[in-house]
Protein backbone atom coordinates (compact mmCIF):
# COMPACT_ATOMS: atom_id res chain seq x y z
CA UNK A 1 0.00 0.00 0.00
CA UNK A 2 1.69 3.16 -0.90
CA UNK A 3 0.24 7.11 -1.86
CA UNK A 4 2.11 9.02 -3.79
CA UNK A 5 2.31 12.65 -3.85
CA UNK A 6 0.67 13.15 -7.40
CA UNK A 7 -2.56 12.71 -5.26
CA UNK A 8 -1.71 16.11 -3.90
CA UNK A 9 -1.68 17.52 -7.28
CA UNK A 10 -4.37 16.09 -8.98
CA UNK A 11 -6.87 15.27 -6.42
CA UNK A 12 -6.71 11.11 -7.27
CA UNK A 13 -7.89 9.33 -4.39
CA UNK A 14 -5.64 7.46 -2.80
CA UNK A 15 -6.26 3.85 -3.97
CA UNK A 16 -7.97 2.16 -7.08
CA UNK A 17 -11.33 0.75 -7.14
CA UNK A 18 -9.68 -2.60 -6.92
CA UNK A 19 -7.58 -1.91 -3.95
CA UNK A 20 -10.28 -0.21 -1.50
CA UNK A 21 -9.61 -2.85 1.10
CA UNK A 22 -7.19 -1.77 4.07
CA UNK A 23 -6.70 -5.00 6.10
CA UNK A 24 -5.52 -5.48 9.81
CA UNK A 25 -2.35 -6.23 11.40
CA UNK A 26 -2.75 -8.69 13.90
CA UNK A 27 0.52 -11.40 14.77
CA UNK A 28 2.27 -10.06 11.39
CA UNK A 29 -0.65 -10.87 9.14
CA UNK A 30 -2.80 -8.61 7.51
CA UNK A 31 -6.22 -9.72 7.96
CA UNK A 32 -9.57 -8.70 7.94
CA UNK A 33 -12.28 -8.84 10.53
CA UNK A 34 -13.44 -12.41 11.72
CA UNK A 35 -17.07 -11.77 10.95
CA UNK A 36 -16.50 -10.62 7.74
CA UNK A 37 -17.61 -6.90 7.80
CA UNK A 38 -16.25 -3.90 6.56
CA UNK A 39 -16.45 -0.14 7.58
CA UNK A 40 -16.07 2.55 4.88
CA UNK A 41 -13.36 5.22 5.05
CA UNK A 42 -14.88 9.08 3.76
CA UNK A 43 -12.51 11.49 2.64
CA UNK A 44 -13.73 14.82 4.83
CA UNK A 45 -12.25 16.73 1.73
CA UNK A 46 -14.90 15.46 -0.60
CA UNK A 47 -18.28 14.38 0.80
CA UNK A 48 -19.33 11.35 -0.06
CA UNK A 49 -16.41 9.47 -1.23
CA UNK A 50 -15.18 6.65 -0.24
CA UNK A 51 -11.51 6.51 0.04
CA UNK A 52 -11.33 2.86 1.20
CA UNK A 53 -12.59 0.10 3.60
CA UNK A 54 -10.93 -1.26 6.98
CA UNK A 55 -12.30 -4.46 9.01
CA UNK A 56 -14.93 -3.74 11.19
CA UNK A 57 -13.08 -5.72 14.15
CA UNK A 58 -15.11 -7.19 17.44
CA UNK A 59 -14.07 -9.05 20.44
CA UNK A 60 -12.98 -12.22 18.42
CA UNK A 61 -10.33 -9.26 16.31
CA UNK A 62 -8.99 -8.43 20.11
CA UNK A 63 -8.94 -11.64 21.44
CA UNK A 64 -6.69 -12.69 18.33
CA UNK A 65 -4.48 -9.32 19.08
CA UNK A 66 -3.91 -9.58 22.14
CA UNK A 67 -2.65 -13.05 21.87
CA UNK A 68 -0.70 -12.32 19.12
CA UNK A 69 0.91 -9.82 21.16
CA UNK A 70 1.04 -11.89 24.48
CA UNK A 71 3.10 -14.63 22.46
CA UNK A 72 5.82 -11.90 21.06
CA UNK A 73 6.08 -10.29 24.52
CA UNK A 74 8.53 -12.04 26.50
CA UNK A 75 11.30 -12.31 23.68
CA UNK A 76 11.06 -8.57 22.98
CA UNK A 77 11.00 -7.72 26.19
CA UNK A 78 14.10 -9.78 27.14
CA UNK A 79 16.22 -7.87 24.41
CA UNK A 80 19.26 -5.68 25.36
CA UNK A 81 18.36 -2.22 24.50
CA UNK A 82 19.80 -1.66 21.92
CA UNK A 83 18.26 -4.30 19.68
CA UNK A 84 14.63 -2.34 20.24
CA UNK A 85 17.40 1.07 19.67
CA UNK A 86 18.52 -0.53 16.34
CA UNK A 87 14.73 -1.55 15.33
CA UNK A 88 13.15 1.83 16.18
CA UNK A 89 15.99 4.20 14.44
CA UNK A 90 15.36 1.92 11.34
CA UNK A 91 11.59 2.79 11.53
CA UNK A 92 12.31 6.68 11.92
CA UNK A 93 14.67 6.70 8.51
CA UNK A 94 11.55 4.58 6.80
CA UNK A 95 9.02 6.69 8.22
CA UNK A 96 10.68 9.98 7.00
CA UNK A 97 11.57 8.33 3.46
CA UNK A 98 7.81 8.12 3.06
CA UNK A 99 7.12 11.42 5.07
CA UNK A 100 5.64 12.82 1.47
CA UNK A 101 3.50 9.58 1.01
CA UNK A 102 2.01 9.79 4.57
CA UNK A 103 1.74 13.57 4.35
CA UNK A 104 -0.54 13.07 1.49
CA UNK A 105 -2.50 10.34 3.16
CA UNK A 106 -2.97 12.46 6.25
CA UNK A 107 -4.87 15.31 4.25
CA UNK A 108 -7.12 12.51 2.25
CA UNK A 109 -7.77 10.86 5.60
CA UNK A 110 -8.24 13.46 8.05
CA UNK A 111 -9.10 16.30 6.13
CA UNK A 112 -6.02 18.07 7.89
CA UNK A 113 -4.22 20.89 5.39
CA UNK A 114 -1.04 19.26 3.37
CA UNK A 115 1.16 22.47 3.85
CA UNK A 116 0.37 23.81 7.57
CA UNK A 117 -0.41 20.41 8.82
CA UNK A 118 -0.03 17.27 6.86
CA UNK A 119 3.70 17.21 6.39
CA UNK A 120 5.06 18.69 10.06
CA UNK A 121 3.10 15.32 11.57
CA UNK A 122 4.52 12.69 9.25
CA UNK A 123 7.69 14.77 10.16
CA UNK A 124 7.02 14.69 14.14
CA UNK A 125 6.53 10.62 13.50
CA UNK A 126 9.59 10.27 12.53
CA UNK A 127 11.46 12.50 15.11
CA UNK A 128 9.09 10.41 17.92
CA UNK A 129 10.81 7.45 17.17
CA UNK A 130 14.46 8.80 16.65
CA UNK A 131 14.11 10.19 19.61
CA UNK A 132 12.66 7.44 21.91
CA UNK A 133 15.19 4.98 19.73
CA UNK A 134 17.92 7.57 21.36
CA UNK A 135 16.83 6.85 24.91
CA UNK A 136 16.17 3.13 24.95
CA UNK A 137 18.92 2.86 27.45
CA UNK A 138 17.20 5.36 29.71
CA UNK A 139 14.61 2.95 31.31
CA UNK A 140 16.68 1.61 33.91
CA UNK A 141 16.81 1.44 37.44
CA UNK A 142 19.12 2.67 40.55
CA UNK A 143 21.84 1.18 43.04
CA UNK A 144 20.55 2.40 46.52
CA UNK A 145 23.50 3.08 49.36
CA UNK A 146 22.76 0.36 52.08
CA UNK A 147 25.73 -1.04 53.31
CA UNK A 148 28.05 -3.31 52.44
CA UNK A 149 26.45 -6.31 53.35
CA UNK A 150 23.15 -5.41 50.78
CA UNK A 151 23.06 -4.68 47.55
CA UNK A 152 19.61 -3.11 46.97
CA UNK A 153 18.33 -2.16 43.83
CA UNK A 154 15.67 -1.00 41.23
CA UNK A 155 14.64 -2.53 37.67
CA UNK A 156 12.34 -0.22 35.60
CA UNK A 157 10.06 -3.18 33.84
CA UNK A 158 7.70 -2.86 30.83
CA UNK A 159 4.60 -3.30 31.48
CA UNK A 160 3.39 -6.10 28.98
CA UNK A 161 0.73 -5.63 26.91
CA UNK A 162 0.02 -1.90 25.78
CA UNK A 163 -3.67 -1.03 23.75
CA UNK A 164 -3.42 2.80 22.55
CA UNK A 165 -6.38 3.86 21.51
CA UNK A 166 -6.29 6.76 18.89
CA UNK A 167 -8.42 10.23 17.76
CA UNK A 168 -8.80 11.08 14.69
CA UNK A 169 -7.74 14.52 14.82
CA UNK A 170 -3.73 14.03 14.26
CA UNK A 171 -3.19 10.42 14.14
CA UNK A 172 0.02 10.07 13.39
CA UNK A 173 1.43 12.36 15.72
CA UNK A 174 -0.49 10.51 18.89
CA UNK A 175 0.66 7.16 17.72
CA UNK A 176 4.15 8.51 17.75
CA UNK A 177 3.75 9.37 21.06
CA UNK A 178 2.40 5.60 22.35
CA UNK A 179 4.06 3.27 20.10
CA UNK A 180 8.21 4.05 20.35
CA UNK A 181 8.03 4.82 23.86
CA UNK A 182 5.79 1.15 24.50
CA UNK A 183 8.42 0.15 22.41
CA UNK A 184 11.54 1.32 23.76
CA UNK A 185 10.72 0.19 27.30
CA UNK A 186 9.83 -3.59 26.07
CA UNK A 187 6.51 -3.80 25.54
CA UNK A 188 4.35 -4.71 22.66
CA UNK A 189 1.40 -2.77 21.78
CA UNK A 190 -1.97 -3.01 20.01
CA UNK A 191 -3.43 0.03 18.36
CA UNK A 192 -7.18 0.76 17.90
CA UNK A 193 -7.27 3.09 15.17
CA UNK A 194 -9.62 5.59 14.55
CA UNK A 195 -12.92 4.31 12.90
CA UNK A 196 -13.21 7.83 11.38
CA UNK A 197 -9.60 8.34 10.24
CA UNK A 198 -7.29 4.90 9.82
CA UNK A 199 -5.68 5.16 7.09
CA UNK A 200 -2.11 6.53 7.91
CA UNK A 201 -2.01 4.46 10.95
CA UNK A 202 -2.33 1.19 8.94
CA UNK A 203 0.45 2.42 6.49
CA UNK A 204 2.67 3.71 9.69
CA UNK A 205 2.08 0.12 10.94
CA UNK A 206 2.59 -1.71 7.33
CA UNK A 207 6.52 0.71 7.47
CA UNK A 208 7.60 -0.22 10.77
CA UNK A 209 6.75 -4.29 10.47
CA UNK A 210 9.37 -4.43 8.67
CA UNK A 211 11.97 -4.17 11.10
CA UNK A 212 9.90 -5.54 14.22
CA UNK A 213 8.83 -9.23 15.10
CA UNK A 214 5.50 -10.17 14.33
CA UNK A 215 3.27 -9.24 17.27
CA UNK A 216 5.33 -6.50 18.56
CA UNK A 217 3.24 -4.15 16.47
CA UNK A 218 -0.53 -4.32 15.78
CA UNK A 219 -3.00 -2.67 14.45
CA UNK A 220 -6.58 -3.29 15.05
CA UNK A 221 -10.08 -1.10 12.98
CA UNK A 222 -13.37 -0.88 13.77
CA UNK A 223 -15.47 0.89 15.87
CA UNK A 224 -14.72 2.59 19.15
CA UNK A 225 -17.63 0.97 21.47
CA UNK A 226 -16.66 -2.48 19.61
CA UNK A 227 -13.35 -3.22 19.04
CA UNK A 228 -12.29 -0.33 21.31
CA UNK A 229 -14.08 -1.32 24.24
CA UNK A 230 -13.30 -5.36 23.74
CA UNK A 231 -9.38 -4.13 24.08
CA UNK A 232 -10.39 -2.12 27.29
CA UNK A 233 -11.97 -4.67 28.82
CA UNK A 234 -9.55 -7.33 28.25
CA UNK A 235 -7.53 -9.32 30.57
CA UNK A 236 -4.76 -9.76 29.27
CA UNK A 237 -4.44 -6.28 28.83
CA UNK A 238 -2.08 -4.56 31.55
CA UNK A 239 -1.84 -1.06 30.20
CA UNK A 240 -4.41 1.18 27.96
CA UNK A 241 -3.28 4.40 26.86
CA UNK A 242 -6.33 6.08 25.52
CA UNK A 243 -6.37 10.06 23.70
CA UNK A 244 -9.95 11.04 23.17
CA UNK A 245 -12.81 13.08 24.67
CA UNK A 246 -13.23 13.61 28.37
CA UNK A 247 -16.27 11.78 28.33
CA UNK A 248 -15.26 8.24 27.05
CA UNK A 249 -11.84 8.72 29.09
CA UNK A 250 -14.58 9.04 31.88
CA UNK A 251 -15.45 5.55 30.72
CA UNK A 252 -11.83 3.67 30.26
CA UNK A 253 -10.69 4.67 33.27
CA UNK A 254 -13.59 2.80 35.08
CA UNK A 255 -13.83 0.27 32.96
CA UNK A 256 -9.92 0.05 33.12
CA UNK A 257 -9.43 0.18 36.65
CA UNK A 258 -12.07 -2.06 37.49
CA UNK A 259 -9.53 -5.09 36.51
CA UNK A 260 -6.42 -2.72 37.66
CA UNK A 261 -4.95 -2.34 34.80
CA UNK A 262 -2.39 0.33 34.16
CA UNK A 263 -4.01 3.72 32.31
CA UNK A 264 -3.38 6.80 30.82
CA UNK A 265 -5.58 9.78 29.69
CA UNK A 266 -4.71 12.26 27.35
CA UNK A 267 -8.18 14.02 27.14
CA UNK A 268 -10.09 17.37 26.02
CA UNK A 269 -9.72 20.69 26.88
CA UNK A 270 -10.63 24.26 26.66
CA UNK A 271 -7.62 26.37 27.06
CA UNK A 272 -6.97 29.88 28.03
CA UNK A 273 -5.28 32.40 25.73
CA UNK A 274 -4.87 35.57 28.10
CA UNK A 275 -3.49 38.65 26.56
CA UNK A 276 -1.81 41.18 28.83
CA UNK A 277 -1.38 45.35 27.83
CA UNK A 278 1.97 44.95 27.20
CA UNK A 279 1.54 42.17 24.52
CA UNK A 280 -0.95 44.20 22.52
CA UNK A 281 1.47 47.22 22.58
CA UNK A 282 1.93 48.43 18.76
CA UNK A 283 5.31 47.14 18.48
CA UNK A 284 3.74 43.67 19.53
CA UNK A 285 0.54 43.32 19.06
CA UNK A 286 1.35 41.90 15.54
CA UNK A 287 3.50 38.74 16.85
CA UNK A 288 0.97 38.20 19.54
CA UNK A 289 -1.97 37.80 17.06
CA UNK A 290 -0.37 35.21 14.49
CA UNK A 291 -0.02 33.58 18.34
CA UNK A 292 -2.88 33.80 19.00
CA UNK A 293 -4.22 32.34 15.51
CA UNK A 294 -1.58 29.60 15.90
CA UNK A 295 -2.65 28.97 19.78
CA UNK A 296 -6.19 28.30 18.88
CA UNK A 297 -5.14 25.92 16.35
CA UNK A 298 -7.09 27.24 13.36
CA UNK A 299 -4.99 25.94 10.59
CA UNK A 300 -6.33 22.31 12.50
CA UNK A 301 -9.84 23.07 12.17
CA UNK A 302 -9.94 23.68 15.83
CA UNK A 303 -9.69 20.37 16.18
CA UNK A 304 -7.48 20.03 18.83
CA UNK A 305 -7.78 19.22 22.15
CA UNK A 306 -5.02 22.04 22.88
CA UNK A 307 -6.57 24.42 21.51
CA UNK A 308 -6.67 28.25 23.18
CA UNK A 309 -10.21 28.73 22.17
CA UNK A 310 -11.23 31.22 25.33
CA UNK A 311 -9.21 34.42 24.53
CA UNK A 312 -9.32 36.92 27.65
CA UNK A 313 -7.88 40.01 26.38
CA UNK A 314 -7.36 43.29 28.59
CA UNK A 315 -10.01 45.43 28.55
CA UNK A 316 -7.82 48.38 27.97
CA UNK A 317 -6.17 46.52 24.66
CA UNK A 318 -9.72 44.71 23.81
CA UNK A 319 -10.93 46.47 20.54
CA UNK A 320 -7.22 47.11 19.05
CA UNK A 321 -6.27 43.26 19.72
CA UNK A 322 -9.49 42.20 17.92
CA UNK A 323 -8.95 44.28 15.10
CA UNK A 324 -5.79 43.08 14.28
CA UNK A 325 -7.08 39.26 15.16
CA UNK A 326 -9.63 39.34 12.80
CA UNK A 327 -7.65 40.60 10.15
CA UNK A 328 -4.95 38.20 10.72
CA UNK A 329 -7.35 35.24 10.86
CA UNK A 330 -9.97 36.43 7.90
CA UNK A 331 -6.52 35.73 5.83
CA UNK A 332 -6.72 32.38 6.33
CA UNK A 333 -7.85 30.53 2.76
CA UNK A 334 -10.26 27.80 3.62
CA UNK A 335 -9.65 24.88 1.29
CA UNK A 336 -9.10 21.99 -0.60
CA UNK A 337 -6.78 20.11 2.16
CA UNK A 338 -4.37 18.78 -1.04
CA UNK A 339 -4.57 22.00 -2.69
CA UNK A 340 -0.71 23.69 -1.16
CA UNK A 341 -1.96 27.27 -0.87
CA UNK A 342 -4.88 25.97 1.46
CA UNK A 343 -4.62 27.13 5.33
CA UNK A 344 -7.20 25.34 6.74
CA UNK A 345 -8.68 22.10 5.76
CA UNK A 346 -12.08 20.10 6.19
CA UNK A 347 -14.11 19.12 9.37
CA UNK A 348 -13.81 15.09 9.81
CA UNK A 349 -17.57 13.92 9.45
CA UNK A 350 -20.75 15.30 8.80
CA UNK A 351 -21.53 14.70 12.79
CA UNK A 352 -18.86 17.04 13.69
CA UNK A 353 -19.63 19.89 11.32
CA UNK A 354 -23.23 19.56 12.85
CA UNK A 355 -21.75 19.69 16.45
CA UNK A 356 -19.66 22.77 15.41
CA UNK A 357 -22.57 24.64 13.41
CA UNK A 358 -25.40 24.29 16.46
CA UNK A 359 -22.45 25.87 19.00
CA UNK A 360 -22.16 28.85 16.62
CA UNK A 361 -25.87 29.15 16.55
CA UNK A 362 -25.92 28.94 19.79
CA UNK A 363 -23.14 31.55 20.72
CA UNK A 364 -25.47 33.70 17.84
CA UNK A 365 -28.26 33.58 20.11
CA UNK A 366 -26.64 34.74 23.33
CA UNK A 367 -27.48 38.73 24.87
CA UNK A 368 -25.57 40.81 23.96
CA UNK A 369 -22.73 38.71 21.81
CA UNK A 370 -21.08 40.38 18.46
CA UNK A 371 -20.10 38.10 15.87
CA UNK A 372 -16.55 39.91 15.28
CA UNK A 373 -16.05 37.59 12.46
CA UNK A 374 -18.25 34.86 10.68
CA UNK A 375 -16.06 33.30 7.88
CA UNK A 376 -18.53 29.78 8.90
CA UNK A 377 -20.26 30.09 5.18
CA UNK A 378 -17.20 31.94 3.19
CA UNK A 379 -16.09 28.57 1.81
CA UNK A 380 -14.89 28.55 -1.67
CA UNK A 381 -17.02 27.46 -4.80
CA UNK A 382 -16.82 24.17 -5.90
CA UNK A 383 -15.43 22.51 -2.39
CA UNK A 384 -18.05 19.65 -1.50
CA UNK A 385 -17.03 18.88 1.83
CA UNK A 386 -17.04 19.59 5.80
CA UNK A 387 -15.69 22.81 5.33
CA UNK A 388 -16.36 25.48 8.29
CA UNK A 389 -14.55 28.73 8.55
CA UNK A 390 -13.51 30.57 11.30
CA UNK A 391 -15.85 32.31 13.64
CA UNK A 392 -14.71 34.37 16.22
CA UNK A 393 -17.66 35.98 19.51
CA UNK A 394 -16.82 38.97 21.21
CA UNK A 395 -18.40 39.96 24.61
CA UNK A 396 -18.57 36.47 26.03
CA UNK A 397 -19.32 35.61 29.47
CA UNK A 398 -17.27 32.67 30.92
CA UNK A 399 -20.01 31.27 32.36
CA UNK A 400 -21.50 30.58 28.46
CA UNK A 401 -21.70 26.92 27.01
CA UNK A 402 -19.56 28.24 24.24
CA UNK A 403 -16.87 29.39 26.75
CA UNK A 404 -17.22 26.33 29.09
CA UNK A 405 -17.52 23.12 26.64
CA UNK A 406 -15.05 22.15 23.85
CA UNK A 407 -16.45 22.64 20.63
CA UNK A 408 -13.41 20.76 18.33
CA UNK A 409 -13.86 23.09 15.84
CA UNK A 410 -12.75 26.71 14.42
CA UNK A 411 -14.82 28.92 17.41
CA UNK A 412 -12.91 31.59 19.76
CA UNK A 413 -14.94 33.52 22.26
CA UNK A 414 -13.14 36.54 23.56
CA UNK A 415 -13.58 37.68 26.87
CA UNK A 416 -12.99 40.91 28.55
CA UNK A 417 -10.88 41.46 31.71
CA UNK A 418 -9.30 43.78 33.98
CA UNK A 419 -8.28 42.53 37.07
CA UNK A 420 -5.17 39.98 36.72
CA UNK A 421 -6.81 37.46 40.25
CA UNK A 422 -10.01 37.89 38.21
CA UNK A 423 -8.95 36.35 34.68
CA UNK A 424 -6.45 33.87 36.63
CA UNK A 425 -9.47 32.74 38.48
CA UNK A 426 -11.90 32.42 35.13
CA UNK A 427 -8.90 30.60 32.96
CA UNK A 428 -9.47 28.30 36.37
CA UNK A 429 -12.90 28.38 36.01
CA UNK A 430 -13.42 24.75 34.06
CA UNK A 431 -13.14 21.45 34.81
CA UNK A 432 -10.70 21.37 32.07
CA UNK A 433 -6.92 21.60 32.25
CA UNK A 434 -4.62 20.24 29.43
CA UNK A 435 -3.50 23.80 27.93
CA UNK A 436 -2.59 27.30 28.78
CA UNK A 437 -1.11 30.75 26.76
CA UNK A 438 -0.11 33.71 28.79
CA UNK A 439 0.83 36.73 26.59
CA UNK A 440 2.96 39.39 28.28
CA UNK A 441 6.03 41.20 28.06
CA UNK A 442 6.47 41.15 31.13
CA UNK A 443 7.94 38.38 32.71
CA UNK A 444 7.40 38.36 36.12
CA UNK A 445 4.19 38.54 35.85
CA UNK A 446 4.03 35.83 33.16
CA UNK A 447 5.50 33.87 35.16
CA UNK A 448 3.64 34.49 38.22
CA UNK A 449 -0.07 33.45 36.19
CA UNK A 450 1.34 30.92 34.73
CA UNK A 451 2.41 29.24 37.84
CA UNK A 452 -1.20 30.00 38.89
CA UNK A 453 -3.01 28.54 35.60
CA UNK A 454 -4.21 24.75 36.60
CA UNK A 455 -2.97 23.31 33.56
CA UNK A 456 -0.58 21.09 32.53
CA UNK A 457 1.06 22.78 29.92
CA UNK A 458 1.67 26.52 29.86
CA UNK A 459 3.05 28.64 26.84
CA UNK A 460 4.14 31.90 27.80
CA UNK A 461 4.68 34.59 24.52
CA UNK A 462 4.54 31.44 21.68
CA UNK A 463 1.12 29.34 20.32
CA UNK A 464 3.44 26.65 19.23
CA UNK A 465 6.55 25.53 21.06
CA UNK A 466 5.73 21.83 22.18
CA UNK A 467 8.66 19.98 21.88
CA UNK A 468 9.69 16.67 21.85
CA UNK A 469 11.39 15.63 25.20
CA UNK A 470 9.00 17.80 26.97
CA UNK A 471 6.53 16.22 29.35
CA UNK A 472 2.73 16.50 28.01
CA UNK A 473 -0.55 15.98 30.07
CA UNK A 474 -3.52 17.34 31.56
CA UNK A 475 -4.62 18.75 35.07
CA UNK A 476 -8.28 18.00 36.15
CA UNK A 477 -10.65 15.89 33.40
CA UNK A 478 -8.40 16.85 30.52
CA UNK A 479 -6.20 13.26 31.48
CA UNK A 480 -3.99 11.01 33.71
CA UNK A 481 -0.20 10.74 33.05
CA UNK A 482 2.39 12.22 31.01
CA UNK A 483 3.58 11.56 27.38
CA UNK A 484 6.15 12.99 24.67
CA UNK A 485 8.93 12.48 26.88
CA UNK A 486 11.35 10.52 28.53
CA UNK A 487 9.61 11.51 32.13
CA UNK A 488 6.50 10.60 30.39
CA UNK A 489 7.17 7.35 29.21
CA UNK A 490 8.89 6.09 32.62
CA UNK A 491 5.47 6.77 34.12
CA UNK A 492 3.32 5.19 31.39
CA UNK A 493 5.12 2.29 30.10
CA UNK A 494 7.39 0.62 32.74
CA UNK A 495 7.05 -0.31 36.74
CA UNK A 496 9.96 -0.56 39.58
CA UNK A 497 10.94 -3.62 41.00
CA UNK A 498 12.65 -3.43 43.93
CA UNK A 499 15.22 -5.89 44.37
CA UNK A 500 17.32 -6.56 47.80
CA UNK A 501 20.12 -9.07 48.13
CA UNK A 502 21.81 -10.10 51.14
CA UNK A 503 25.69 -10.30 50.63
CA UNK A 504 28.28 -12.64 52.51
Amino acid sequence: MSVTAQSSATGVPPFGADELDRPMLIGGSWVGAVGGEWIEVDSPGRRGLVIARVPRGQDADADRAVTAARAAYPAWAALHFKDRQKALLQIADALEAAAEELSVLTAWDTGNALRPQARPESQTLANLFRYFGGIAGEFKGAVLPAGDDQLQYTRREPLGVVAGILPWNSPLMIAGMKVPAALAAGNVIILKAAEAAPLTILRMAEIASEFLPDGVLNVLTGFGPEVGEALVQHRGVDKVSFTGSSKVGHHVAEAAGARLAHVSLELGGKSPNIVFPSAAAPEHIEATAVGVLTAMRFTRQGQSCTAGSRLFIHESVYEAFLEVLVAKVSALKVGDPLDEATDMGAIINQKQFDQVTSYIEDGRSQPGVRVVLDASKDIPAGLDGFYQGPTIFAQVDNSWRIAQEEIFGPVLVAIPWSDRDDVIRMANDSHYGLAAYIWSRDLNEALDTAHRIESGWVQVNQGGGQMIGQSYGGYKTSGIGREFSLEGALESFTQIKQINVKLD
